[in-house]
């Protein structure tokens, strides 16, 4: 199924970034399939979207994601009855740049506390890596800083944003700006597009195909 064909019959408006789009999906296949990771960071709503594209990207979303007889050989060598192997799902690795609390307020009382997502970025950022900047302004300074770090250790940067072209998108290797200004309104969008990259990816890697 082309899950980005039916994103764009249900939400007509956002065939404006079908491009942009189509190009994440491709460039986070890519990243996955070389062993890389999805890295993620936004502030408030956003920074729950993080959360939700890593929930739905690290466990089955809508697909039935089991292990493989290797793995679950793998398991068993580890001293595994079985419960884990039947209960595990495979997953597309993720990691939200908002989580680590303690590192974060860390830095943010010793240091600068906009630069708290960069220098996750910088440490974690590997060529072949992906970054996803979530700021429906498009210009949050913190977002902003990530991408430059990341960029600069050589992943490649999303940026999911709102329609106004802000300090982020020249960084961008993909820039999926929704036709929308308005805070909750781009919100409202970024989820119906968020959902279909993880159906997107979910299909090319777990689909029936992949595993005939």
């Amino acid at each position: 199924m082309d899950h980005l064909s039916v994103l764009f019959e249900r939400y007509p408006a956002l065939s404006a970034v079908e491009k942009p789009l189509r190009s994440a999906c491709d460039m986070l296949e890519e990243c996955f399939r070389q062993g890389g990771k999805l890295l993620l960071c936004g502030n408030g709503g956003s920074a729950c979207d993080c959360e939700h594209i890593a929930g739905e990207l690290m466990k089955s979303f809508v697909l039935p994601r089991p292990l493989s007889q290797e793995n679950a050989q793998a398991l068993a060598l580890c001293g595994d009855d079985g419960a884990l192997a039947s209960g595990l799902h495979n997953g597309l690795p993720c990691m939200v740049l908002s989580g680590l609390t303690g590192l974060s307020t860390a830095f943010a009382n010793d240091a600068d506390p906009a630069l708290a997502f960069a220098q996750q970025a910088w440490v974690y950022a590997c060529p072949g890596d992906v970054l996803m900047g979530i700021t429906t302004s498009g210009s949050s300074r913190n977002v902003v800083l990530a991408a430059q770090a990341a960029k600069a250790r050589g992943a490649k940067v999303i940026g999911l944003t709102g329609e106004k072209l802000g300090r982020l998108a020249p960084l961008c290797d993909a820039l999926i700006n929704v036709p929308d200004t308005e805070t909750y309104r781009v919100q409202e969008l970024h989820l119906p597009v968020y959902h279909a990259i993880c159906l997107e990816l979910e299909e090319r890697f777990f689909g029936k195909e992949q595993n005939a």
